[in-house]
This record gives C-alpha cells, structure tokens and sequence, in this order.
C-alpha cells in the first residue's frame, strides 16, 4: 500500500461517531442532527421530472459518458457563471463538469502538485479535511493560514514565509468558508493572485456555499470577479469550484463544476481521462437545466434566512458567534472544551454539533477550532426551532442565565 495513506487523519464524522459510542442519551426529544452539512430542503421538482423521464433514461444509459461532458451541460455552466461573477469562461476549453466538488477538490491536489522540490499546499484552518488529505497523498506539506476571531477569522497568511511561498504549488481557499462562513475580503484574494503570479503556484477557491447568502440585493464576489477586476481576465492560475448540492439542494446528484485557468484545466481534463470520473449523461442533462434556473435558488436562500431569523435570538444570550457571510453554519465558541460540549449535547439533549477541533490543527501553538462547535442549520425550520430551544434551556441549567 501507498505508505502516504499512513498519513490521513481520521475523518471529522468518524472521530464523532466514535465520541459518541456507547453514550446512552437521556432525552426522549427526536433527534436533530445540527453535525454534517448535508442539504435537507426539497429539490427542485423540475430535477426529479428530468431523472424520471423514461425516455431520456432510456438514451442516456446506452453509452459512456465524456469526460469532458456535453457541449451544452458546459455551455449553461459558463453561462451561470456570467450571470452570477461577470466571469466570461471559454465554454469549451475554462468548464469541467465533476461529479460532485469532493472528489474534484481532492484529485485537484494529485494533478497539481509535483513540480517542485519539497512542495507545499496552502490551505486554511479550520478547513474542509479533503484539502490536507489531497495534499498528503500527493506528497506535499501541509501549511495552514490559521481563520480566528482576532483577524474577523480571515485565513492569516501573514507566517506564510517568503521559504514557504517559494516552495508552494497549491492554495486552497473556501469562501464562503467551511466552517466559519466568513468571505475571503477581495483584497485578500487580489493580493493572493499577485502572490500566484510571483511564485507560480495555483489558487483553487472552493466556493460550494456562494449560493447561500443573507442579502439579496448583495451576492458576494467570487475569485473569478477579482481575477477579472484586477486585469487578469485569463483567470492565469484561478480555478473555482461549484456545486449543485448546497446551491440546488441535490447533494445526492454528485454534480458540480471546476473553471477557470484553461491551460490549468486542459492538463487536469487529462487527468481526469485516466481518472475514470465522467458524469452519467443522465446527470449531465439534468444538472444543465439546474444551471439554468435561478427561481429555486431564490426560494432555497429564503429558507436558510428564515432558519437564522428565528435560530439566532434563541442562542445568541447562550453562544458566542458572529453571523455569517454565507453557508448555513454557526462557528459558535463554547463554554467548555468542545469535545465535551458536544458529547453533553448529544447526552443530554440528543442533539449532534461537530467538534471544532475535528475540523482544525494545531498550528503555532494554538489549535483555532478547539473551543468552537459548528451547528448546520440544515433541517427543517420547526426543527431547527425545537432545538435551539432545547439548547437555550440546557445552557441556563448548566452554565447559568446567558452570556450577558
């Protein structure tokens, strides 16, 4: 076996569901899963009428799909993308459609890395686990840009040194981030593509969440913008990464997108073909018409505001936080360590919140997600109600009245 397998940590939901054997919960009350972020509103029907359409099933399921995909699955993609960043991507040489951003994000780090001596990938932290995975397996090290409070939890790459940026091939960002919710400042990511261009290295901005945001009037830019604003409108050594899960609400349908760079893409479009990774035509053809209708992402915000709206004034005398720029999560600091904040939730209340420390590392002698828990606001508004409740009433019979 590779022995850089050796090297993978165990994942956030397996340390969880080891934290929580054998633990006999005391609550009757059904239980609310506020741990992973797994979307739970409704499709869009007009999804599920595409999928079940016999016929197209039918001529679908005769052939292998390209890898590549189809010209006008492509097509709506660059188009989303011209509507929603004013990014105008070659169709058919910027877009690769993927079979859900997970396994893109991670087998992007496998085609990227190798050039130079002793590499390094960038990634933030706390982060999203694929980010380091994909950089041990490729044989990198691991140097992460800490998100804490201090620096209104913007990655801070200000010990990044000037030995580490040469020796860096891969920068993953996550904006809206995973878990803080926080948007990288456009200053940040204008001035991290001067720092691509200067030490040769590519900037993968995961930015799965960029659908889900508070203001409507306000959709928050994405790196393609910057590249774009800043008279890089090649996207030279940008690269974002979309999905369908959180924005359409079809995490089950494993389909989103890579753009940007198209020389970067052109040689990952060849790794791909090795890969193995194509998207079922039937996948294809109902992700295009995904693409192309904005109605439902509409609705599926106004749910994520709903759920805050009436969430956040039954915790915030009970939870430190701020709230987010987008994505559906609160990074809410605890009032004990977060591991046994988690294990007493779930003990007592039959609730499940994901540790912090399950998604950061210790760096420079501090670990920025211990004493956090991230809470997914992801089922339904009356149960996202009870159990905030629940939590409001435990925190006043535990650690006394309220924060204030």
């Amino acid at each position: 076996m590779n022995p850089r397998l050796d090297t993978l940590k165990p994942y956030p939901f397996e340390r969880l569901n080891k934290l929580k054997e054998g633990i006999v919960v005391r609550s009757n009350a059904p239980h609310v899963a506020f741990s992973i972020g797994e979307p739970r509103h409704d499709p869009p029907g007009f999804v599920i009428d595409a999928l079940a359409d016999r016929s197209m099933l039918l001529d679908t399921l005769k052939g292998y799909p390209a890898t590549k995909g189809t010209d006008t699955l492509r097509e709506s993609m660059a188009a989303w993308l011209k509507l929603r960043f004013g990014s105008d991507v070659d169709a058919g040489a910027g877009v690769l459609p993927v079979s859900g951003t997970r396994e893109a994000l991670f087998s992007f780090g496998q085609a990227i890395v190798g050039k130079k001596a002793n590499p390094v990938v960038i990634s933030p932290n706390p982060f999203y686990q694929i980010y380091e995975g994909s950089a041990l397996l490729a044989g990198a090290e691991p140097v992460f840009a800490d998100t804490v409070a201090a620096n209104n939890f913007q990655p801070d790459f200000s010990r990044i040194t000037e030995e580490m940026w040469k020796r860096t091939e891969l920068v993953y960002l996550c904006s809206p981030g995973n878990p803080t919710g926080k948007i990288v400042d456009p200053a940040t990511q204008r001035w991290l593509i001067e720092q691509a261009h200067r030490y040769d290295f590519v900037i993968a901005s995961d930015e799965c969440y960029s659908e889900i945001y508070p203001d409507e009037a306000r959709p928050h830019p994405g790196l393609l913008t910057i590249s774009n604003e800043m008279g890089n409108p090649d996207y030279a050594r940008c690269v974002v990464f979309h999905s369908l899960s959180k924005r359409s609400n079809l995490p089950g349908l494993r389909s989103g997108f890579v753009a940007g760079d198209a020389q970067v893409l052109k040689q990952y479009y060849q790794y791909r073909t090795y890969q193995g990774c194509a998207m079922g035509l039937h996948t294809q053809k109902a992700s295009e018409i995904a693409w192309r209708d904005e109605t439902h992402v509409v609705a599926n915000r106004a749910l994520y505001q709903q759920k805050f709206e009436a969430v956040v004034p039954l915790l915030e005398d009970h939870l430190s936080f701020t709230l987010p720029d987008g994505g559906f999560y609160l990074w809410a600091q605890t009032p004990i360590d977060d591991e046994t904040y988690a294990m007493r939730l779930y003990q007592d209340l039959n609730i499940t919140v994901l540790p912090g420390s399950y998604l950061s590392r210790e760096n420079h002698g501090a670990d920025p997600g211990r004493g956090f828990v991230r809470i997914a606001l992801v089922a339904p508004v009356s149960e996202c109600v009870e159990a905030a409740t629940r939590i409001g009433h435990w925190h006043k019979e535990q650690f006394g009245e309220s924060l204030t």
